[in-house]
């Protein structure tokens, strides 16, 4: 059944029509209308929550646990729309969309597991002590409780799990916080159907409409509005470094600060090891060539940078790069701009001190095609541009003159996602030597794979030190992305009768 998306925006369980409107610019297909988002369709979204949260904060983890499994299943129940208007909107491949569904309803189903354990309440009770001398100590319990209405911005490149009811509202939902999504410009019919979703859950299980709501389109103004409201007390956002940091400006500068959960960027770099590039330098390559260009190079833990010591290791493995990366055919990014700011990074590698390129191409329009370029350890680290992100697929070889120099050349990042190890059991020395850094640098570091597939489990961290996060200490995939919209609450000789209900005996 074709899926004809109604434009509207969903407001405390109601459709809400607004002008003006905008028209969607998908890659394949027609364009459809959409209204616009404005200052006052926030603040009317904000109010609902901030009225819904006593009684959503007051659910049971059951009753919780239950909604997050309906929103599942209703998002399943619109699957083949979904990847319809999906794969027209974005030129994602319908196999993508499908999987990333998958994961978006999986990470419901786990924070639904999650919660019904009750484990991440972090409960503690610390007895009475009357008679304690010199002083008496009072009856203590402490649990983690929600903190309020959580803003959350659909990302770009995963218009589902990082969406409309993607990790950031499934965290948010599962402690118990409201939550009031801007859409993506990119994809509206997709944040639609999956919004509609969501609606329908809450409504099929008598639940407050106010718990959700989702704003479409509008000016930077929208964006603004719904980090400032005072009724907001966390934001979640998957973006670019400049979009990010103004709103986490802004939410720094409001009279009760927030925190501002943002996921920025990050080029991720990948040393290879010098008994790792002996042994398999050219299948190293060529393996970083198929990370590097997965989905178009459109994901926050792309590899963009590669460090090898300069010799004939380092040219088999950028020789390998090269080929592969030339077999690979130019793809469809997410959005116009997207792919105007691809081939404008690529201009400004090549443009740098000491850049060599390897493998330029022609692409225009929407599309993109790999680029590859190569520079030396002091050229990179001379100029600070070549650190920066350029989101595609793009990658840099940076040959190091020894093993010293890989260690210089690694303190020298700053904040990533993640960092990668290729290394073999003669590499152990180097590698343990490099550990340190990369801990501080990066919230995941991993040994022989590649980074683009984050798995969604209890012990993933997807976050790091600024700029590829706001907030190194939290990660928003996996269930410990929870702890970001919960709080600890310490409960001094409180009557049973007046405590949460997880913390009263039996």
């Amino acid at each position: 059944m074709t899926f004809t998306p109604h434009g509207d925006h969903l407001i405390a369980g109601q459709r809400v029509s607004a002008e003006p409107t905008f028209t969607s610019a998908p890659a394949t297909g027609p364009g459809f209308d959409f209204s616009t988002g404005s200052p006052e369709l926030v603040a009317e979204a904000c109010a609902a929550a901030h009225a819904a949260f006593p009684g959503f904060a007051a659910t049971s983890r059951e009753e919780r646990a239950t909604l997050l499994d309906t929103i599942a299943d209703e998002i399943d129940a619109r699957g083949d729309q979904i990847t319809e208007i999906g794969t027209a909107e974005t030129g994602l491949p319908e196999a993508r969309l499908q999987g990333e569904r998958g994961r978006t309803t999986g990470q419901l189903r786990l924070f639904a597991t999650h919660i019904r354990d009750g484990a991440y309440l972090d409960r503690r009770h610390d007895t009475a002590l009357p008679d304690r001398q010199p002083l008496p100590r009072p009856d203590l319990r402490m649990m983690q409780r929600p903190i309020g209405p959580v803003a959350v911005f659909g990302a770009s490149n995963f218009p589902l799990a990082f969406s409309t009811a993607g990790g950031d509202t499934a965290a948010a939902l599962a402690a118990g916080c409201p939550v009031v999504v801007k859409g993506h410009g990119a994809h509206p019919g997709t944040g639609e159907i999956v919004g509609d979703a969501i609606v329908a859950a809450l409504a099929k299980l008598g639940m407050d409409g106010g718990i959700f709501s989702l704003v479409q389109g509008g000016t930077r103004a929208v964006g603004e509005a719904l980090v400032t409201d005072p009724r907001i007390k966390a934001v979640g956002f998957t973006g670019s470094l400049g979009g990010g940091r103004a709103l986490f400006d802004l939410c720094a500068k409001r009279p009760e600060p927030i925190p501002f959960f943002g996921e920025l960027g990050s080029v991720n770099p990948m040393f290879v090891l010098p008994e790792a590039a002996a042994a398999r330098g050219a299948d190293l390559g060529q393996g970083w060539a198929g990370s590097l260009t997965m989905g178009v190079g459109q994901f926050c833990t792309n590899p963009g940078i590669a460090i090898v010591v300069d010799g004939p290791e380092a040219d088999a493995f950028t020789a390998a790069a090269t080929e592969a990366l030339k077999a690979v055919a130019a793809q469809t990014m997410l959005t116009d701009g997207m792919a105007e700011a691809y081939r404008s990074g690529a201009r400004r590698m090549a443009e740098g001190a000491g850049v060599k390129s390897l493998l330029t191409t022609a692409c225009d329009g929407r599309s993109a095609a790999p680029y590859l370029f190569e520079v030396s350890a002091a050229d990179w680290m001379g100029n600070e541009e070549l650190s920066e992100e350029v989101f595609g697929p793009l990658g840099l070889v940076i040959r190091v003159k020894d093993t010293a120099e890989m260690l210089t050349v690694a303190e020298s990042f700053k904040g990533q996602l993640t960092a990668t190890l290729q290394m073999d059991a003669g590499d152990i020395d180097l590698a343990r030597a490099l550990l340190p850094t990369l801990e501080r640098m990066a919230g995941r570091v991993l040994a022989n794979g590649f980074p683009t597939g984050v798995e969604v489990a209890d012990t993933m961290v997807h976050g790091g030190p600024y700029p590829a996060s706001t907030n190194f200490g939290a990660t928003s995939v996996g269930t410990l992305s929870i702890r970001r919209f919960l709080r600890p609450v310490c409960y001094q000789n409180l009557p049973e009768a007046l405590l949460p209900a997880d913390l009263q005996a039996g």
